[in-house]
């Protein structure tokens, strides 16, 4: 496989140093692998710290600055993080109000985060935790205890980001960030395996003809294999997943998520698609976002993410961002 790399022991040292001379409104510690917004400590404010294996990107890194994430940490592709990243990360954000960790429901990703909050704990770093398993797909994979955490992890980042840029404490941020999980849930589809940079080559077989439903962001096996669908077919099957787990009262946020390899020319197509299915079931739809926001390196395919939101919500996720991978009302 062609990759646009030097080595593969140093991709994710390479692209720390990359973003690092990209994003000088950031501090990328290089060498401990943490990303920091650089006004960090905000005086009074709650500090949001997120992370996961690199391979997703732009999550977690490109979603540091005002409006969302106080700092991430990102681990070698596909692997957690270590705990001393995120307590190093605790404590160069921390401004005294408290640090709330967002977390994918990963195994390793919870055993190392519960384990820097241990560690932050100790430093009399007050720690709060939002677990995100939204994934509707399956429970009890490769990776996971439960539901694997996904697409919504962008709506928990984004939102609870906004209440704490407010200066809402704690708690109340804490209980936004899991309200949002609850109100969210996720379904994703490979069209083609993704390839790690050690391995070099797919890291599962799904012939031509074929697809997975119900991926995991790291190639995880889904529900069923098919012979491949139309953007529409495909659709139905992925709303209809979802809304068998939720019954929306209110409007919802969509995701329409790319894995790395779908260009927004299919991403917008099938988000007609998506919006199709939810207006026949009688969904109504407050926002759209189409395009590559958590990722699984170079897959083919797409996730859906509805999060249903009410009026405080809804203000919160239109409340200004400034990330080099989310931004708009700056």
């Amino acid at each position: 496989m062609k990759m646009l790399i030097n080595v593969a022991e140093t991709v994710v040292t390479d692209a720390l140093r990359g973003m690092a001379a990209a994003h000088p409104e950031l501090v990328v510690d290089v060498d401990n692998r943490v990303i920091v917004r650089r006004d960090a400590p905000v005086a009074g404010k709650v500090a949001l710290i997120s992370g996961g294996g690199s391979g997703h990107e732009p999550l977690h890194g490109g979603f540091v600055g005002p409006g969302m994430l106080s700092a991430a940490c990102p681990g070698e592709v596909f692997t957690s993080p270590v705990p001393d990243q995120m307590a190093r990360a605790a404590a160069a954000v921390d401004s005294g109000a408290g640090v709330l960790f967002i977390v994918k429901n990963y195994t390793g990703d919870v055993l190392n985060f519960d384990m820097a909050a241990e560690l932050a704990g100790d430093e009399g770093i007050q720690v709060a935790k939002v677990l995100v398993n939204d994934d509707v797909a399956v429970t009890d994979s490769l990776y996971t205890a439960g539901r694997r955490g996904t697409g919504a992890t962008l709506f928990v980042e984004k939102i609870a980001g906004a209440a704490a840029d407010e200066g809402q404490p704690l708690e109340r941020v804490e209980a936004t960030g899991r309200q949002v999980n609850e109100n969210s849930r996720s379904f994703g589809v490979a069209l083609s395996a993704c390839t790690t940079p050690a391995k070099g080559s797919p890291t599962f077989d799904l012939p031509p003809g074929e697809l997975e439903l119900g991926i995991g962001i790291h190639g995880e096996p889904g529900r069923e294999r098919r012979a491949m669908m139309t953007s529409g077919e495909i659709a139905d099957f992925s709303v209809g997943a979802i809304l068998e787990d939720m019954s929306p009262r209110n409007p919802v946020l969509v995701l329409v998520n790319g894995m790395g390899a779908t260009p927004l020319l299919e991403l917008y197509g099938f988000n007609a698609e998506v919006q199709r299915v939810l207006a026949e079931r009688g969904v109504p739809v407050a926002r759209t976002l189409v395009g590559n926001y958590v990722t699984s390196l170079d897959m083919a395919g797409a996730s859906v993410t509805l999060c249903q939101v009410d009026e405080e919500l809804l203000r919160l996720w239109d409340a200004p961002v400034r990330t080099a991978g989310l931004r708009w009302g700056m």
